[in-house]
């Protein structure tokens, strides 16, 4: 990985050159702990301290408490005894949706229904307590949970939606189901035709069931919610992600969500570092307006790449693939664009400067990205473009070679498996299995790996993902998904901080607690690297600190503290 940048004789001259030339009071100590300072794939024995110094947001210093406190403490020094605590950089989460978790927050959560049945009561209680013509949305169901593992219909929907018009997104946000009101109002009947890049399921007649798949969400318009519903949706998001341990989130959601963050930002109040992705099917001229809204060097809030969809879901069965599903021979998936609109979008996009990332979950999705980022490459090279795949879930075993040779980086959610493991090879057969999810192949390949959640499609937790990443286990740990794949906990450590960092352009200062670099780090209930794996996904996070401010503690139900 020295691609990277990570080498040890460049961390530690860095901790050398400026630790000697800071001779300042800290404005923080933390000392007393069990420090985790980063990750070097290449040393079997990554650093660990018992203190570090803080000042101006970042980490003057670390080493032991003897010599930080003597060194660094001054009369307002703010002194913090960890208690022998883990502590480690703080989690930066590749791939979230702050947006849609906020919005389901505050609507109806279908996150974690066993049954239809519970899906139904979950929407009638909401439609008792909602006023005449109100929308029922929210989302989260997962029908491979249920016993019969069928989708739910439009007649399903209706029998407890009591008139309310409704519509629900799946986990993965990739097919909805809505009830008759809510396709009435959207105009869709047994003559309304697919749109490009989406289909709706139709039964007897040519009737439409209620499941709409990828674009034809789009056909219905939930009224928008109101800037207060809104403000309070993003800021329940935010609350979830500090108190897991993130301090950092990529993520995709509304523009006006983005909007919402810069207030954020100029009250004090907003509580993680945020790097938010533009759609890349967007005008050009829309996404560099946009990304010129805001600074690009504004550390706390700014705009990274364009976020393209190459495709749906393995759990849809609108992932696009190569060979039909095995468990569905006459589906191979929707693919979202043609190949030759594809790449000219990227070659004007790249000649633009951006950083693009395609979402693509299938093996022909991941070859479409792929062939878009060739193209860009010969029509408009550029010196460190980083490319992303978000998801990479399935790729044709030559594919790897590729990711390398173009520098692509893939963004991946090792939660993802604990879904997925119970129907994953039904869908995709023996063979293809044995590339999927495939984290250790990638390193093997040495293509950079950065994790993230997908944010509510799983739980922001990084912990579940960290479990899957060094088991490929179920969390009952009756089932494995191919664990030669399977990660070691300072490569997914890695992936979760770093790797995410590079992903992002912010390796050079974020990422690791060297001095220098922004004091983002979280403190657990116990250490990552030393419990059994099965202890990992209860982890329990003490305390998370942003920038040099914390943001939650354990037990604290206190607001964000104004910045000084």
């Amino acid at each position: 990985m020295k691609a990277l940048g990570f080498s040890a004789a460049l961390v530690i001259a860095m901790s050398t050159s400026l630790a000697s030339a800071q001779s300042r009071p800290a404005d923080a100590i933390y000392y007393h702990g069990n420090i985790l300072t980063g990750v070097d794939l290449e040393s079997p024995r990554p650093e660990r301290v018992t203190a570090m110094a803080v000042a101006h947001g970042e980490i003057l210093a670390t080493g032991s408490d003897a010599e930080i406190l003597a060194r660094y403490k001054g009369a307002d020094t703010r002194l913090t005894d960890l208690h022998g605590a883990f502590t480690m950089p703080g989690f930066n989460d590749a791939h979230a949706h702050l947006g849609m978790g906020g919005k389901i927050l505050l609507s109806v959560d279908l996150i974690g229904v066993t049954s239809l049945a519970e899906m139904q009561a979950r929407i009638r209680a909401a439609a008792e307590k909602a006023p005449p013509g109100q929308w029922l949305t929210g989302g989260g169901w997962d029908h491979t949970l249920w016993a019969d593992r069928k989708l739910p219909s439009r007649a399903d929907i209706d029998a407890v939606a009591m008139g309310h018009p409704a519509i629900f997104t799946r986990v993965d946000g990739h097919i909805a189901v809505a009830d008759s009101a809510a396709l009435e109002a959207a105009g869709i009947t047994r003559a309304t035709p697919d749109p490009a890049g989406g289909e709706i399921d139709r039964g007897t007649g040519g009737e439409p069931t209620g499941i709409l798949r990828e674009t034809a969400q789009g056909l219905v318009k939930v009224p928008p919610p109101s800037p207060e519903q809104r403000r309070r949706g993003l800021e329940m998001a935010l609350q979830d992600a500090v108190s897991h341990g993130v301090t950092t989130v990529q993520d995709f959601s509304d523009w006006d969500d983005f909007l919402v963050y810069e207030q954020m930002e100029r009250e004090g109040k907003l509580p993680v570092r945020i790097a938010e992705w533009i759609p890349f099917a967007e005008p050009l001229s829309l996404e560099q307006q946009q990304r010129a809204q805001h600074p690009l060097t504004d550390r706390m809030l700014h705009t990274t790449m364009l976020k393209g969809f190459m495709d749906g879901s393995l759990g849809s069965r609108t992932a696009a693939m190569n060979a039909p599903y095995s468990d569905d021979p006459g589906n191979s998936g929707l693919p979202r664009f043609q190949q030759n609109e594809l790449d000219a979008m990227a070659v004007e996009r790249a000649r633009a400067d951006f950083q693009m990332g395609f979402h693509a979950i299938g093996d022909r999705a991941v070859e479409m990205a792929l062939d878009a980022f060739a193209a860009a490459e010969a029509a408009a090279p550029q010196h460190d473009p980083r490319y992303r795949i978000e998801h990479s879930q399935v790729v044709s075993a030559g594919d790897f070679a590729r990711y390398k040779q173009l520098g692509v980086i893939a963004s991946m959610q090792p939660s993802h498996l604990l879904s997925d493991m119970p129907w994953a090879e039904q869908r995709l057969g023996p063979e293809r299995s044995k590339y999927a999810y495939a984290w250790k192949s990638f390193l093997d390949a040495g293509v950079p790996l950065a994790y993230g959640t997908d944010y509510p499609v799983t739980p922001i937790s990084p912990f579940p993902g960290v479990y899957a990443s060094v088991t490929r286990m179920n969390e009952a740990g009756t089932m494995t998904f191919h664990p030669e794949q399977k990660l070691n906990i300072w490569q997914t450590l890695y992936a979760y901080t770093q790797g995410s960092a590079y992903a992002e352009f912010a390796d050079a200062w974020k990422g690791k607690l060297a001095p220098g670099y922004v004091a983002d780090f979280v403190v657990l209930d116990r250490d990552l690297t030393a419990v059994a794996p099965h202890e990992i996904p209860g982890t329990q996070v003490l305390r998370t600190v942003v920038g040099g401010r914390t943001v939650y503690e354990s037990g604290s139900q206190r607001q964000v503290p104004e910045h000084p």
